[in-house]
């Protein structure tokens, strides 16, 4: 793993700072993080308040019934430690009534449903604030696709989008995150018992070491197998990557004009700004 050490005072200045003038450049100086008692929104939530201000940051947390009462401990537990403002709001009531009419769901589709449901609460409550949403979708989600689009996915801005797994781990000890959080098996919370590893089928520690030679490294498959992966494991979360790009990119547009959004017309300074 030692190809993945940060070096963690850089990695928090240069968030820091990019939370900071990210969310300032646009006329806003406020943030607000989905809290889930994880890891990783407790990284995000513990560097927006650093750069913005506690007091300009407001966590929101989104139970829903069969959440487990260590999400909501270690939610408030970052919430005393950071000093931010902070509000609750239940989501139970607000999904039953689609998944009563629609029985047949399974785990995946009521998963959705409820981080649709959140990113939509998560949306309000920052036109309320006042405040940009940030992300808390980490390098090893984001590059396999464990992530649910219009739902945990979506933010205005996502500080830890480019830090594997491990280097969140890292970076959330360096600033201070609590053990409990940092060490507890990392868990989206969507249904009893539900953990991350096990629906997946591999560890972090695994594929991580893998993504960064696929991805950092530009490892060939081969190279990988060579490098010491079981060339299944190999296969598996080179598909993975590939299925899910589209989550990665905004929808494709198709061309017509000289001047297309997302193909010709790409920055602010296109338009003279």
């Amino acid at each position: 793993m030692s190809d993945l050490k940060i070096n963690t005072d850089l990695a928090r200045k240069i968030l820091t700072g990019f939370i900071h003038s990210e969310i300032t450049r646009v006329g806003f100086s406020k943030g607000v993080v989905g809290l889930s008692g994880g890891v990783d929104s407790a990284l995000s939530c513990t560097l927006a308040a650093e750069a913005l201000g506690p007091d300009n940051v407001l966590a929101v947390c989104m139970p829903y019934k069969t959440s487990s009462k260590d999400s909501l401990d270690h939610a408030e537990l970052l919430i005393e430690k950071t000093g931010v403002q902070s509000v609750t709001i239940p989501i139970t009531d607000l999904v039953e009534p689609l998944f009563e009419k629609l029985p047949e769901m399974d785990n995946l589709r009521r998963g959705n449903v409820m981080a649709r449901t959140r990113m939509a609460v998560l949306y309000d409550q920052s036109a309320a604030f006042n405040g940009l949403v940030i992300g808390t979708g980490n390098k090893t989600e984001i590059l396999l696709g464990y992530t649910t689009l219009y739902g945990d996915s979506a933010c205005a801005l996502n500080p830890i989008g480019d830090l594997y797994k491990a280097q969140v781990r890292q970076l959330a000890q360096a600033v201070g995150v609590p053990e409990e959080i940092i060490n507890k098996p990392p868990s989206a919370d969507l249904w009893e018992g539900q953990t991350d590893e096990d629906e997946l089928g591999f560890t972090y520690q695994q594929v991580d070491r893998l993504l960064y030679l696929m991805v950092d490294q530009r490892f060939t498959p081969e190279e990988c197998v060579q490098a010491g992966f079981e060339d299944d494991f190999v296969r598996k979360v080179l598909e993975r990557v590939q299925r899910n790009h589209y989550k990665r990119v905004l929808p494709p547009i198709a061309k017509l004009s000289n001047r297309t959004v997302g193909y010709d017309f790409l920055y602010l300074r296109d338009w003279g700004t």
